[in-house]
């Protein structure tokens, strides 16, 4: 609660520079929740100290450049940012490792989930980057769309909740849980749609091979 009604302070006597501000910084990995963020840029358009549909436009500036920058810093450097003290720190080896393989396993599909999971946001992007493997278009229509849905999402519940903050920290830390567990959802279905469209692909292929075999027997 104190650390919001500093956000909400600063964000007052700044306007929409201070929010932008703060979830840029938030993007390149400073420890300050974005969530947390956008849910005080939604308290004060509440309290009728910003527009709220502003408020939306500039928290996807913010949370955009700031994922963009750091994709960037990854496609343009590849592994040799991991020598730089700032990346070295959010992308350990071992962080490395575990993202490189989620990657393998859920391919770009985790652009798209990294938005909802605050703690592996900054390394997935840096991955993504420094794979090569992904567009720098492809990167930001992934992490634009997820943005497009959490943005508004919590700039809306501060906004509803501005003169009830207790109420909607309890429903930050509630919402955050309920995506967690959609989204797990969604990529385990996901996973298991793309594992049955290959077995059918897979199906096909051979099918279509035994039957040019036969048509050029004998």
């Amino acid at each position: 609660m104190a650390f919001l009604d500093q956000l909400i302070g600063l964000f007052i006597q700044h306007g929409y520079f201070a929010v932008f501000a703060v979830l840029l910084i938030s993007g390149l990995g400073v420890p300050i929740p974005e969530d947390l963020s956008l849910v005080a840029g939604g308290i004060i358009a509440g309290l009728g100290h910003a527009d709220v549909r502003v408020m939306c436009a500039v928290g996807l500036a913010g949370v955009l450049v700031g994922d963009s920058f750091v994709f960037l810093v990854g496609r343009t450097f590849g592994v040799r940012a991991l020598r730089v003290r700032w990346v070295a720190h959010l992308l350990t080896p071992r962080r490395h490792a575990q993202v490189k393989a989620k990657f393998t396993r859920y391919g770009n599909r985790l652009m798209f989930v990294a938005r909802f999971l605050p703690g592996l946001r900054t390394a997935v992007f840096l991955t993504a980057g420094m794979s090569h493997r992904v567009s720098f278009l492809r990167f930001i229509a992934l992490d634009g769309l997820a943005a497009l849905i959490s943005v508004p999402f919590w700039i809306w519940l501060g906004s509803l909740g501005a003169e009830h903050r207790e109420w909607v920290l309890a429903q930050l830390h509630r919402g955050q849980g309920v995506v967690a567990a959609v989204l797990i959802v969604l990529v385990a279905f996901a996973t298991v749609w793309a594992w049955r469209r290959g077995r059918e692909r897979l199906r096909r292929l051979h099918a279509h091979r035994e039957r040019r075999a036969e048509r050029t027997r004998p």
